[in-house]
């Protein structure tokens, strides 16, 4: 338990998940910009994501528990490590830090700051992607703890960076940031009427590596000795 008040903790969600998705939207308009490979851009977005996951889960983990994603609040919430009245505002500030985050990119690039996205993200292997992303998000969350807390912040980055581009989608992996996205029509956008089928899809993610990593994370019985 944080020895943190909880308004402090709300803040350290509201502003870490912010600086995640401004980082996002920011790293992928710099990049769109500096090359016309979509290869190339996507490094460009997907280098910085992962740095800043590492940064501001090491700074503002001890805070909030460093959350910054829904689909995360939401598996502790499942494994009854976090209560409904915590869970619901945690959401919360990560909903409205993430659009701000979109807003702020906005500006400091001199955009139009409030968007709508018309970037097109769906279909069954879209939200196939967005279940395996969360699925493995959230494992490697839960394994950490288990195992190697101190390297959590490390983990999740890598694994982030990783899922850039081993999934179809991009990895959004964070109901919280795919909304933020939908609020930029640039080269990280989702357009809204396409939100639903991300947000069930890392829900359901979520939801099955609470089962899965649950079960396998507890030794079990001991196997029984034969007799000598």
């Amino acid at each position: 338990m944080s020895e943190f008040d909880l308004n402090r903790r709300l803040a350290a969600e509201f502003l870490g998940t912010g600086t995640l998705v401004c980082t996002v939207v920011g790293s992928g308009i710099m990049a769109d910009r500096l090359s016309d490979d979509v290869a190339v851009s996507l490094l460009g977005n997907t280098i910085p994501t992962g740095a800043i996951l590492v940064v501001l889960i090491t700074m503002l983990g001890p805070i909030s528990g460093a959350h910054f994603n829904p689909a995360v609040t939401f598996a502790f919430w499942l494994k009854r490590q976090i209560t409904l009245p915590v869970a619901g505002p945690y959401i919360v500030s990560q909903i409205l830090g993430g659009i701000c985050g979109s807003l702020v990119a906005h500006f400091m690039f001199e955009l139009e700051i409030v968007q709508t996205s018309e970037t097109i993200r769906t279909g069954a292997g879209q939200w196939a992607a967005e279940i395996v992303a969360t699925f493995g998000l959230v494992a490697t969350i839960l394994c950490g703890i288990r195992f190697r807390e101190a390297a959590v912040p490390w983990l999740v980055g890598l694994y982030i960076t990783a899922a850039y581009w081993f999934t179809a989608s991009t990895s959004f992996a964070n109901p919280a940031v795919a909304i933020a996205r939908s609020f930029t029509d640039t080269f990280s956008g989702i357009r809204p009427v396409d939100l639903p089928g991300f947000l069930i899809s890392e829900l359901i993610g979520a939801a099955l590596a609470v089962v899965v990593f649950s079960w396998l994370l507890s030794p079990g019985a001991a196997p029984a000795k034969r007799p000598a």
